[in-house]
């Protein structure tokens, strides 16, 4: 096969623990789609970054990198992501306090509220890295990309290992480097604000790729995409209105709404661009199309039917005991339980939210099947 001819992206925005939908959208394509099929670029942010680069490492045989994902997600825990022990989760607590009352003698308030450690060891334990730049040189690859957000020059980085013919980029405040990906590439895309802590490479610290990536189609684009299949984790069906005041967002509350805006919000406001400018080329001549360098790229997006809460708060008591503690603490439990819902890495929920993606790309099939065929 040609290089130019791949051009079918796939893109794995984040979602914590929702990430576990997309395992089922994604086993679902490859039961569905012919044999030899295979997504030729995937790009992965957060949680979407560990499902990116177990398909990536499976590039020869993404069906089986499908039944990798589903055994990893299916038998996670929040111990193997984050410490979960009274004692850590108690210690942070008191940290967070005693630098709100001793801040003047010097109480330091803790990095993060949880300590993402278990996962780094995970990651080194499971992920097969070295099979990508092999499966990149057989031609069974063309390109990976994992975001990060740099901290100290608030830029978004691309960090992308791909064929040779892939060039870097720089935009404002987004730009493509040419590295080899490694855990601590996926520990930066994954350290949510706030939640876990920030990881250092080289000279800078990041965090979660959302962060500052205002075009998140565009690793893809500038990979050769023609075609992205998006698949999100979060319903767009709207929220009814409240007939009267409720009470004052908490500080969990608001963590969650910002944790929605970090994974969707800016994928939603870009696909929307997107399509406006493929509009746009619809109705100019192939010598405008050229003067101005742009193509048409085709998306289509697959997202959950329902509410991802409803299915967390039916799940919600599987999270460990002090966890469930810190997050009444600062008042991210219960209403509307969209914190939990990114934190809550038990089998019982993950399984639920694999057989969702899984059925929603069953009923979604024709279209998918039409989307993913055409040339």
């Amino acid at each position: 096969m040609k290089t130019e001819a791949r051009k079918v992206a796939l893109m794995l925005p984040g979602g914590g623990a929702r990430g576990a939908y997309q395992v089922g959208v994604i086993q679902a394509i490859m039961e569905m789609m012919p044999e030899g099929f295979q997504f030729n670029i995937i790009n992965g942010t957060s949680a979407g970054a560990i499902n990116a680069v177990v398909m990536a490492s499976h590039a020869k045989n993404q069906k089986h990198g499908a039944a990798r994902l589903n055994h990893f997600w299916s038998n996670i825990h929040c111990a193997d992501v984050y410490r979960t022990d009274a004692r850590q989760v108690y210690k942070t607590m008191a940290r967070v306090l005693g630098s709100l009352l001793f801040g003047r003698f010097g109480v330091k308030p803790p990095k993060s509220l949880l300590d993402n450690s278990p996962l780094a060891k995970l990651l080194k334990r499971e992920l097969h890295l070295a099979h990508i730049q092999p499966a990149i040189d057989a031609g069974a690859l063309h390109g990976l990309s994992i975001t990060a957000s740099s901290y100290d020059t608030a830029i978004a980085k691309c960090f992308y290992q791909a064929h040779e013919s892939a060039i870097p980029w720089h935009r404002t405040r987004r730009v493509g480097l040419h590295e080899d990906i490694t855990v601590e590439h996926i520990m930066a895309s994954t350290a949510l604000p706030f939640l876990f802590p920030a990881q250092l490479i080289g000279n800078e610290y990041y965090g979660d790729g959302g962060l500052r990536m205002t075009a998140p189609l565009s690793p893809a684009i500038h990979l050769g995409a023609d075609r992205i299949l998006v698949i999100g984790t979060r319903d767009e069906s709207p929220i009814e209105i409240p007939q009267e005041p409720g009470e004052y967002p908490s500080m969990g509350e608001l963590g969650g709404y910002m944790l929605d805006t970090l994974f969707m919000d800016t994928m939603m406001a870009d696909l929307s661009r997107l399509r406006r400018i493929n509009r746009t080329l619809e109705i100019m001549n192939e010598e405008q199309r050229n003067q101005g360098h742009l193509r048409v790229v085709q998306t289509l997006v697959v997202k959950p039917s329902v509410d991802v809460r409803e299915i967390t708060k039916a799940h919600a008591p599987a999270i460990p005991g002090p966890v469930k503690t810190l997050l009444k603490m600062i008042g991210g439990w219960g209403k509307d339980w969209r914190m939990p819902s990114y934190l809550l890495f038990e089998p019982s929920y993950t399984k639920a939210l694999i057989e969702l993606g899984y059925q929603d790309a069953m009923n979604q099939s024709d279209e998918i099947k039409a989307f993913l065929s055409s040339q």
